[in-house]
């Protein structure tokens, strides 16, 4: 593998973002045409702005519920798929020797709490059918890996979760210290900052650093900030605090924190179990930032926050309750594909 390889940051430049649309044999099923509507607000969000990947069961059916978005800058692929986290089954776009290539790692349902027997094959099926042209392909489906565990800088500095990467049934047959060699290997990165607290309860990614902590550039982090000492987040998302107020850039500085609040507890209406709803799961877009809100009395000082975070992008919120209610949110079911710049 080159040694010339970078991971781009999530504000480079992108060509395009893939969603997988819901489908009634998804776990949607009962709530399809509640997050059919907000797909429908991400997709038309997104495709303003730059191309759109759509993998869909049925693009006709789609097609006529996007007719009111830009659809030239959609292309539509029929294919199966068992869910919707297109951040965790998607490919992960490289710069190898100055070409962009796709990696296709292995998705198994998050260490094989689900089903991922169609999710693991899309990327390369998106590969075959064209769908990123001009871009390399990888096959890493040795190496168990999703999206949303991981942030990049664009500079060599890539954000992680102990808790994730060193999980079992991803891979527990390699260290701790194996596993970075493999991150640093693969993504040319200089340094692996591992964060070993924090979690959302309701959440299935073994704590994601997508909805805890996300870079928003080269020396800023924003990070989920739990102010009620009573609520049971209260002590992990502290020690996470310590641990984002000690990492350094690879210059030794150290970062910039913005607070995002902590959405009050919101909680299932069918048995009552607590939802995984956090600001962090945010999606970078060219020149702007969807940021999933979930009508709670948080947002407006969350959207403010994303605004501290990047002012010179256009903040467009989008309520997200539903997405929470299957445990993920807006960045969960998206992954951007930079261009060659």
């Amino acid at each position: 593998m080159s040694s010339n390889i970078i991971l781009p940051a999530e504000w480079h430049p992108q060509k395009a973002v893939q969603l997988t649309w819901p489908h009634e044999q998804s776990d949607w099923n009962y709530l399809l045409s509640e997050v059919e509507e907000c797909f429908v607000q991400i997709a038309t969000e997104i495709a303003k702005r730059q191309q759109l990947i759509v993998v869909c069961q049925n693009k006709q059916t789609v097609q006529n519920k996007l007719s009111k978005a830009k659809l030239s800058n959609i292309s539509f692929y029929e294919m199966d798929s068992n869910d919707t986290w297109a951040r965790d089954h998607g490919g992960i776009t490289v710069f190898e020797n100055g070409r962009l290539v796709i990696y296709d790692f292995c998705f198994n349902g998050w260490g094989m709490k689900f089903a991922a027997n169609h999710d693991n094959l899309i990327t390369r099926k998106l590969h075959k059918a064209g769908a990123f042209d001009g871009y390399g392909y990888s096959n890493m489906n040795f190496f168990v890996f999703e999206g949303g565990s991981i942030e990049s800088d664009g500079q060599g500095t890539l954000l992680t979760t102990e808790e994730c990467l060193l999980s079992v049934n991803r891979n527990d047959n390699l260290s701790k210290a194996e596993i970075e060699s493999c991150l640093l290997r693969f993504f040319g990165a200089k340094q692996v900052l591992w964060l070993k607290n924090g979690y959302l309860a309701g959440d299935d990614t073994d704590s994601h650093t997508d909805t805890l902590a996300r870079l928003c550039n080269e020396n800023t982090i924003a990070y989920v900030k739990c102010e009620d000492n009573n609520d049971e987040h209260y002590t992990a998302l502290l020690e996470m605090e310590k641990e984002l107020q000690n990492f350094r850039q690879l210059n030794g500085e150290p970062y910039k924190l913005i607070e995002l609040p902590m959405v009050p507890p919101v909680y299932d209406p069918d048995d009552g179990h607590r939802l995984p709803a956090t600001y962090a799961n945010f999606l970078i877009i060219n020149n702007a930032v969807l940021l999933p809100v979930y009508n709670t009395g948080t947002d407006k000082q969350a959207i403010e926050a994303i605004r501290k975070a990047f002012p010179d992008r256009e903040v467009v919120p989008i309520d997200c309750s539903v997405l929470i209610r299957q445990h993920g949110s807006l960045h969960c079911v998206s992954m951007q594909y930079p261009e060659l710049k």
